[in-house]
């Protein structure tokens, strides 16, 4: 079902990033995938549901995308969380269309998905960096809230993706050196 349900997202994808949310239809996203509007719904029941698996995608991606480079592996809290900031912010450069169109259209969700997606979010991504934040307060007093670091950072993250086109003279890398600084100094840590 896990391999059927990655088939889906990323065939959707491709007509759902062209045409956006509203106009694709059903029939259109079963067509890219291969499969009749029957054998789609065997594993969906919604348009909903499809975006549902896009943000869980989108998830999953990122944190695997984090553990190919061993953070999980780093014992240091505070070079963690310096190597998930680069990590993550090369990834959203990366995926910039996938976040493009999460972030775009995730307002077309019912309120029911809507829900599930925003604790998603908040137990998968902003929970992480409250997990790390947690183990660098173990060894060094943080002076804000950790939440409130917690969601800045998992915003601040998305920055390049949402907001890059506005920065198109500056160097990716200078703007994600700027914006690793900017989290380290504002949770109170030198970069």
């Amino acid at each position: 079902m896990e391999m059927k349900h990655q088939k889906i997202v990323d065939c959707a994808c491709t007509v759902l990033f062209k045409k956006g949310y509203h106009l694709t239809t059903i029939r259109e996203i079963a067509k890219a995938c291969n499969m009749s509007m029957g054998q789609l719904y065997h594993y969906i029941s919604s348009k909903d549901d499809i975006l549902f698996l896009v943000h869980k995608h989108m998830q999953k991606v990122w944190y695997d995308h984090l553990e190919s480079f061993g953070v999980e592996k780093i014992e240091d809290p505070r070079q963690k969380l310096l190597s998930v900031l680069r990590h993550t912010l090369e990834f959203m450069v990366e995926n910039k269309n996938l976040i493009q169109f999460v972030y775009s259209e995730s307002k077309h969700l019912d309120k029911k998905h809507l829900r599930v997606i925003l604790e998603m979010d908040d137990q998968n991504v902003v929970g992480y960096y409250r997990r790390l934040l947690k183990d660098i307060s173990k060894h060094k007093s943080l002076k804000e809230d950790l939440n409130l670091c917690a969601n800045v950072i998992a915003y601040l993250n998305v920055f390049l993706a949402l907001r890059g086109w506005n920065l198109r003279k500056i160097p990716t890398k200078t703007t994600m050196t700027f914006l690793i600084d900017f989290v380290m100094r504002g949770i109170g840590l030198t970069p």
